[in-house]
Order: C-alpha cells, then sequence, then structure tokens
C-alpha cells in the first residue's frame, strides 16, 4: 500500500490566499479558480455562507468575483451543491501529476491525505476574518482510499458527468486523465467511509512549530522511506517539503500506516 500526501486548494499562486479553518474547526479547501470549469464560486455554499462570500469576506482586494468559475476537485463536500443520485466523492487528475501517479504505481487500496494551506479565522464584527497571529499551517483535510481508477471517458457513470475532468476530451483520448473513486469503507478503520473530510485538531497539523509552512514535522520513522519530490528534503530537525509537485508518494510501513490511521480516526 501506499501514502499519497495531495496538495490541493488555495495557494499563494492560485487563489492567492490561505483555506479557512473556520470557527467550528471545519477546514474548508477553497477549490482553484478555472475559467474552463461550469461551477462559480456563488454556486458553492458552506452553511449560508458562499463561497465567494467566504473568500470576499477574508480578502476584499480579491481578484475572484460572485461570477469567477473554479475547479470543483477534489470534489469530497456532498453538500455544497446539488447532486445527482448515487453521487459520490471524487478526485480528478490529468498530464504530467497523472503520470507522476501512474510512474509511482499508485493503485487500488492506495490512500490519498489531502492537505493544503490553512489560516485560523473568526468571526468579527459579523464578518468572516483571519485570526490575528492565528495558526498558519499546511494541514491535513481529508482523505480518499481508492477503490476504482477511471481511465476512460465511456466509463464514467452518469452521476460523474458533472465532475470537471469529465469534459477534458483532448486528454481523455490521450490516456493523460482519470478519475479516482473511493472504496466503500477504509480498511484501515473498517467503520470509517472510504473517503471524508476531516476537522481541525492539532495531530493533523503537518507543519513544525514556529517554522514557515512548508518545513514539516514528521516523525523520524518517516526519513526509511522515499517520498517523491522530496530526495534531499530531510533537515537536522525537520521536513522541508517540496515546493513543487501536487503528490508526495510513498510506501506505507506498518509506523507509516499506524501514522495515517490516528490523523484519519476521529
Amino acid at each position: 500500500m501506499k501514502i499519497i500526501l495531495s496538495r490541493k486548494g488555495f495557494d499563494s499562486s492560485s487563489g492567492k490566499q490561505a483555506n479557512p479553518i473556520m470557527p467550528d474547526g471545519t477546514l474548508l479547501s477553497l477549490p482553484i479558480p478555472d475559467n474552463e470549469d461550469n461551477n462559480t464560486f456563488s454556486s458553492l455554499h458552506w452553511e449560508d455562507m458562499s463561497y465567494y462570500e467566504i473568500v470576499h469576506s477574508l480578502n476584499t482586494r480579491t481578484l475572484i468575483t460572485n461570477d469567477s468559475r473554479c475547479h470543483l476537485d477534489p470534489d469530497l463536500r456532498e453538500d455544497v451543491r446539488s447532486r445527482f443520485p448515487n453521487w459520490k466523492p471524487a478526485f480528478g487528475q490529468m498530464n504530467a501529476s497523472l503520470s507522476h501517479l501512474r510512474n509511482q504505481k499508485v493503485c487500488v487500496g492506495d490512500i490519498f491525505l489531502f492537505y493544503g494551506w490553512f489560516k485560523e479565522t473568526e468571526m468579527k464584527g459579523g464578518l468572516l476574518r483571519y485570526k490575528k497571529n492565528g495558526l498558519d499551517a499546511h494541514i491535513i483535510y481529508g482523505y480518499m482510499q481508492i477503490g476504482e481508477i477511471i481511465e476512460r471517458k465511456q466509463d464514467v457513470p452518469d452521476w460523474l458527468k458533472e465532475h470537471p475532468h469529465y469534459a477534458y476530451d483532448n486528454a481523455w483520448n490521450a490516456y493523460k486523465n482519470a478519475i479516482f473513486l473511493p472504496t466503500d469503507r477504509l480498511s484501515l478503520i473498517s467503520s470509517l467511509r472510504g473517503c471524508n473530510v476531516l476537522k481541525f485538531r492539532r495531530d493533523r497539523v503537518l507543519t513544525k512549530e514556529g517554522m514557515s509552512r512548508r518545513y514539516w514535522d514528521l516523525p523520524d520513522y518517516f526519513r526509511k522511506v522515499q517520498i517523491s519530490y522530496n530526495t534531499n528534503s530531510w533537515q537536522k530537525d525537520s521536513f522541508k517539503s517540496a515546493g513543487r509537485g501536487q503528490e508526495f508518494v510513498m510506501e506505507a510501513t506498518p509506523e507509516i500506516l499506524d501514522w495515517a490511521k490516528s490523523i484519519i480516526h476521529t
């Protein structure tokens, strides 16, 4: 089995602001802007706020407008929009990033741990704001154990045809597109679903306390495995994660599986 640390959501280049740790501990990963997609920031919701309202409240200088389109992927939260019957979470990957997963022999049964750049928020004067001197870190916000990999457009079921990767005909035709679907249950913890989002918890923070967010506080047993894109990342007392690459793939040793299990366990 492999564990894949997969960086998603807003960052300093896509979205240009941090994803919010909502006041109730929700880790709300915001979909990156993409003019080719059908979803808009105003069409997606968390509770009674649209994603546009959340983005604009946190950053009044954002270039994102009410009509800006976004790439809802990985698509993990059922209640952000209306859904077809039989909807499931899904994650698409294509081109060089998909080739990397294939080269690393990522397959059914492997587990994605999705992480991103998050900052704490608070309600202030009735408005959502980033919390002054609040936590600013890379945090794991969700997981997916791979149950199926769809690699041909004709195999996409009707309920999945709203996923943004369905429309990428050129990539499908060149065998450079795929959609990952989850298992029904998580093999590590059979009481849990094969895919879900996670709320904020201190042990889900990757960033080492007191350091910039790329410097992670991974247990020493991670030094024993190769982590893709991170050949020379180990420092004396921290792990400096690579600035490029969407997925960091590693073999799941028994110790790393126990770590992943503890991260996911509710």
